[in-house]
């Protein structure tokens, strides 16, 4: 993930203060087992961590809930240790306000039952199964927080579980791009691509659903700092090309300083306006500064995708959020449509011309001239290159009548020949045929556009859903 300010969790457990004196330990072992669980979610790093400790009574949940307000913590773990009373729980989650998961963690995957039966004393053997009485709670906890119209979620496991160490990292990295949409800052340069209807985006529900701050930026802005670069800095940016790009030989100079320049005015106005991704898409007039900017701009945008920043073409707003939400996952997060179906082989191909995520790429990124950007002005350089074959999630943020959804899908980028056409391109293969993805990616209604990521993280995705409270749909 790329650096931002780190989430603040807060994490409290619940027992019940009459069982103290009764059973010699108990708190103690509890208390232990709270420590393993907070030592697990450190080790996941990047995260500032307040642990309350037990909390076994209202009084002690008053303050505590109070610690974590005035901590601002992001979110919770409660932590059932042992049958607790509800009204240990309610104070905390009430006055502070965020989302709650709620821990049913067994020490062990069961009770040792021949060693439990073993034990002679039958205060002791009470002792050892309050030890294990998690699941006692949680119905109560849920009535509770239904009750009082508090959403929450939980996860159920044992202490050690692959599966329940899974899960607790799967929502603290939901939470962390959380923090990252919230604090992000997307810069817009230029207008929509005219007649692309599905790209046009309610910017209120952008932000109302993400968070963040949408930065309108005048193109002037971009040419003003492009007539400033100086010739050093082309030669530099020009030495970068080409230690990330393999620039092919018909890359005349002549294009190259062009891109370069472009590139380091796009640096200067990212820096200058803080941004964490961008949306463009101008034309100008033929042969105008505005024109000369837009057709040199996708080799420093690929630049600025490979330093977390999502540059997503056509202006698509929607896009740049889901590139941005995959990039902050650490699966990259590409900018794609659908490019054609190979009905023998039962893959699509997905692509688009423009910046690419070259983080992601499947052998060399290269820079290409090409003599017409399709549908747009003028000509220039541009990048080719495939994913890596392996696992793959689609992502699209889409603003359906009903508000903002994400739409998710889960597939395989696999082997075999793609376009040489100075674009990126891939072949996928979905859990569904091709013809019916095509069919029920489609019927829900997302634009054309779509991000693409390496690796399977649709849980992970569900979750972030669950937390911003939007609904998630996956297709496989």
């Amino acid at each position: 993930m790329d650096g931002h300010e780190k989430i603040i969790i807060g994490i409290f457990g619940i027992g019940l203060d009459t069982y103290w004196p009764q059973f010699k330990g108990l708190k103690e072992r509890l208390e232990g087992y709270q420590q393993q669980i907070s030592q697990k979610m450190l080790s996941f790093g990047d995260i500032e961590l307040i642990d309350a400790g037990l909390v076994d009574n209202p009084e002690r949940a008053k303050a505590v809930g109070a610690l974590f307000r005035q901590q601002q913590v992001d979110f919770i773990f409660l932590y059932i240790s042992t049958y607790a009373l509800s009204s240990t729980v309610l104070p905390i989650v009430q006055v502070t306000g965020v989302p709650i998961i709620v821990l049913n963690i067994q020490p062990t995957a069961f009770i040792d039952y021949d060693s439990f039966n073993k034990i002679t004393d039958r205060g002791v053997m009470t002792g050892e199964w309050l030890a294990y009485c998690q699941a006692c709670s949680v119905p109560e906890i849920a009535n509770v927080f239904n009750r009082a119209g508090i959403n929450f979620h939980l996860i159920t496991g044992y202490l050690g579980e692959p599966q329940t160490n899974a899960l607790l990292e799967e929502w603290i990295n939901a939470a962390k791009v959380v923090k990252i949409m919230q604090n992000n800052r997307l810069g817009v340069i230029g207008h929509y691509y005219a007649g692309m209807l599905d790209v046009y985006t309610d910017i209120t529900q952008q932000i109302a659903s993400f968070g963040g701050h949408i930065d309108f930026i005048e193109i002037d802005e971009l040419a003003e700092l492009r007539r400033k670069v100086t010739e050093d800095e082309i030669y530099e940016k020009r030495a970068a090309f080409k230690l990330t790009f393999n620039v092919l030989t018909d890359c005349d100079a002549f294009e190259l300083d062009r891109a370069a320049r472009t590139s380091v005015a796009l640096d200067k106005l990212v820096a200058n306006h803080h941004l964490g991704s961008l949306a463009y898409y101008y034309e100008g007039t033929e042969g105008s500064e505005h024109e000369n900017i837009v057709t040199s701009i996708i080799a420093g945008s690929t630049m600025l995708i490979g330093r977390h920043i999502p540059v997503a073409g056509e202006c698509e707003i929607k896009n740049a959020q889901a590139m941005k939400i995959l990039d902050s996952f650490g699966i990259g997060g590409s900018f794609s449509e659908f490019y054609a179906m190979d009905f023998n082989d039962d893959i699509i191909i997905f692509g688009h011309d423009g910046p690419a995520h070259i983080s992601i790429a499947e052998g060399a990124v290269d820079l290409v001239p090409l003599p017409v950007y399709h549908g747009k002005p003028g000509k220039g350089l541009s990048i080719q290159m495939s994913v890596k074959n392996g696992p793959v999630t689609f992502l699209s943020v889409c603003e359906g009548i009903n508000g903002v959804f994400l739409l998710v899908a889960e597939g395989q980028c696999v082997s075999g020949p793609v376009l040489h056409i100075g674009n990126t391109n891939s072949r996928y293969k979905f859990p569904l045929p091709a013809r019916e993805f095509i069919d029920v990616w489609s019927r829900k209604g997302p634009s054309h556009h779509c991000a693409i990521g390496t690796g399977h993280i649709g849980s992970s995705l569900d979750k972030l859903g669950a937390l911003l409270g939007l609904p998630v749909t996956r297709v496989c």
